[in-house]
């Protein structure tokens, strides 16, 4: 098991591992992920916030979260808000901040991360601060949400 540095999520029955530079606003938009999620009557539930332990279980990438934080996510300038959440899920896709220049503004297709040694996953690449990150996300990977 290792621990991450970021919030994974769950949108239908794609999970969704929001990793990066600290600052770039990993919570805010899984939240806003969530938000939109609901708002278009998808599931979507929290797993993890700021701590990810993740884990490998019959060759898929489990994200769970420490029970002291469990069902809770920081939204910068806010606070500490609770979320619906649940104990685990397996995760399907890393979403990592994109540039609108430079190397990162076409990202590569399949594109993936290493996030330790035997943890590999399929990149999305979001912009910060997208007003609705999840359309994005679902116009690039049209099986979030189903």
């Amino acid at each position: 098991m290792i621990n991450i540095h970021g919030t994974a999520i769950v949108i239908g029955k794609t999970g969704l591992l929001f990793t990066g530079p600290s600052g770039w606003g990993k919570s805010m938009t899984a939240f806003t992920c969530m938000v939109e999620a609901r708002r278009q009557g998808v599931f979507s539930v929290l797993v993890a916030d700021d701590q990810v332990l993740l884990s490998k279980q019959d060759g898929a990438i489990t994200a769970a979260c420490p029970p002291a934080i469990a069902g809770l996510i920081e939204l910068r300038g806010t606070g500490i808000v609770e979320q619906d959440h649940i104990t685990q899920a397996t995760i399907h896709f890393a979403v990592l901040p994109a540039s609108a220049t430079g190397e990162n503004r076409i990202p590569l297709e399949g594109e993936t991360v290493v996030l330790a040694e035997g943890f590999e996953l399929p990149v999305l690449r979001l912009l910060p601060n997208l007003p609705l990150p999840l359309a994005v996300l679902m116009a690039k990977a049209p099986e979030i949400g189903s």
